[in-house]
């Protein structure tokens, strides 16, 4: 039986990461081609299975600082006039575009309201979270710089168990990258690759077998 349900923050709890980075390549006039070549490098890296480290590992845990990842990229990318982008508050613009989905947050309402555990798990890019209710749809939350870990490593999938005080077996995780999923999974977790919330909802539904609200 799922008793717990373990849960990313952004492009799950909110709109896409897509739909924001291209609000944001369209304010700031990114080269969007050149922008995706660098990013790619950088996320395949950083959540593949190649040796060492990137700048992305360090943001995450909190070992490299919001305005220092910043000028690191910045300097890699190219505005359409061929100059790099303003480095300050580069991250922040990014993810301006994120919106709240609400049909994701009345889902944890209703779980908890049947006594399911619940607990955010997010990768952070030092960037601003929209915390309003989260007291409502959270028992417990982990930020991954700070507490110096990220996904897809096991030991924060460990830590988030350890504060919701259930086994990998009774939970599920849900995220819109399939690595982190892939990691879950490998800790006995039921894994739900997020696309659209009336899918996700409709799988977790059947989990947990709940009726939950879609809108």
């Amino acid at each position: 039986m799922v008793t717990g349900v373990l849960i990313d923050w952004g492009g799950v709890l909110t709109t896409s990461l897509a739909d924001s980075i291209a609000k944001w390549i369209e304010a700031d006039r990114i080269d969007g081609a050149h922008y995706r070549s660098v990013m790619r490098e950088m996320i395949d890296h950083a959540y593949g299975e190649g040796a060492g480290e990137n700048a992305v590992h360090a943001l995450e845990r909190g070992e490299l600082d919001g305005p220092a990842f910043e000028r690191d990229l910045a300097a890699r990318l190219l505005t359409l006039d061929g100059v790099p982008p303003v480095a300050d508050g580069l991250l922040e613009r990014m993810f301006a575009g994120f919106e709240r989905v609400e049909a994701m947050h009345d889902m944890l309402r209703d779980v908890r309201a049947q006594g399911v555990r619940t607990c955010l798990v997010s990768n952070s890019w030092s960037h601003t979270y929209q915390r309003d209710g989260w007291d409502d749809i959270f028992d417990a939350v982990v930020i991954s710089g700070e507490v110096g870990m990220r996904k897809p490593e096991p030991r924060i999938f460990h830590h988030a168990l350890t504060l919701i005080g259930l086994p990998g077996a009774e939970c599920v995780f849900i995220d819109d990258i399939e690595a982190n999923i892939t990691a879950a999974r490998a800790l006995g977790m039921a894994g739900i690759h997020h696309r659209d919330p009336d899918t996700t909802i409709a799988e977790l539904e059947s989990l947990l077998r709940l009726t939950l609200r879609r809108a």
